[in-house]
């Protein structure tokens, strides 16, 4: 049986994308391969990453996009 994904699902896998995009871009113009500043840009990557799949959720949602709940039935977040 394949579970039907939820609406927000594209929008997910492309934040992760997104992070690595920015992650890999910063990495590289830094120029600096050192492990601190790699570790450092990939955190910073991560929140990128949730900051920018928040604003488009809102964006989308603002614009009728998506339903405004995107959280399965039963859940916390209501």
């Amino acid at each position: 049986m394949n579970p039907v994904p939820n609406s927000a699902t594209p929008l997910k896998w492309s934040a992760v994308a997104f992070a690595v995009l920015w992650t890999g871009w910063m990495i590289w113009w830094s120029g600096s391969y050192d492990a601190v500043n790699i570790v450092i840009l990939t955190i910073c990557g991560s929140v990128v990453g949730y900051l920018w799949y928040r604003a488009m959720r809102w964006q989308f949602q603002r614009k009728g996009m998506l339903p405004r709940d995107v959280h399965p039935p039963g859940s916390a977040a209501k």
